[in-house]
């Protein structure tokens, strides 16, 4: 249910195509919450069909010409419902977390090298979020939608903090354990 939030919450900060809708969720919304071009056509089409967008008039008619949608009151009250309502949180589920659980029953080959690439990944999207706030909320900036989009920053952040010390800590005890099917108990 969150996609079309998802998409509320940027059609209402700046009006917008199906394809600069998926440049904003690649550069912002993605870092949270992803979504395909097609994932993203086809909710727009339910949420115009809904009541909860529209289609802007374009300015001059033209076969092919991208439609830009805003919300509608409608839609903005769906949006506002929907993050008045409370939410439990999901269960984290990670394949990482599986395959580790799955070694001790069948040998940990090849997930060091594999735990070695997660936190070069992990210390890759730490920076470029630390970039992000350097460059995007500098001291001062405290209106109340900037403190709100900076929680969020933090928030993946602090989550690629916790993986990154995680990912050390785990290569750390990684050294003598068995690299073959442990043997199973008698």
């Amino acid at each position: 249910m969150s996609l079309p939030h998802a998409i509320l919450t940027a059609l209402l900060e700046k009006p917008s195509s199906g394809l600069e809708l998926t440049r904003r969720f690649d550069r912002s919304i993605g870092y949270f919450w992803s979504a395909t071009h097609q994932q993203i056509y086809r909710e727009l089409g339910r949420l115009e069909t809904g009541g909860l967008i529209r289609a802007l008039p374009a300015e001059q008619p033209a076969r092919g010409q991208k439609k830009s949608y805003e919300v509608l009151p409608a839609g903005r009250a769906e949006l506002a419902r929907w993050t008045a309502a409370p939410q439990d949180p999901k269960p984290h589920r990670d394949p990482l977390l599986l395959r580790l659980r799955a070694a001790a029953v069948v040998g940990t080959a090849g997930l060091e090298a594999d735990l070695r690439r997660h936190l070069e990944l992990h210390e890759r999207q730490l920076a470029e979020y630390r970039e992000i706030e350097e460059r995007d909320f500098p001291p001062g900036r405290d209106a109340a939608e900037d403190r709100l989009r900076h929680l969020v920053l933090r928030a993946g952040i602090d989550l690629e903090t916790f993986w990154t010390q995680w990912l050390r800590r785990a290569l750390t005890d990684f050294p003598g354990l068995p690299d073959g099917e442990p043997t199973q108990p008698s």
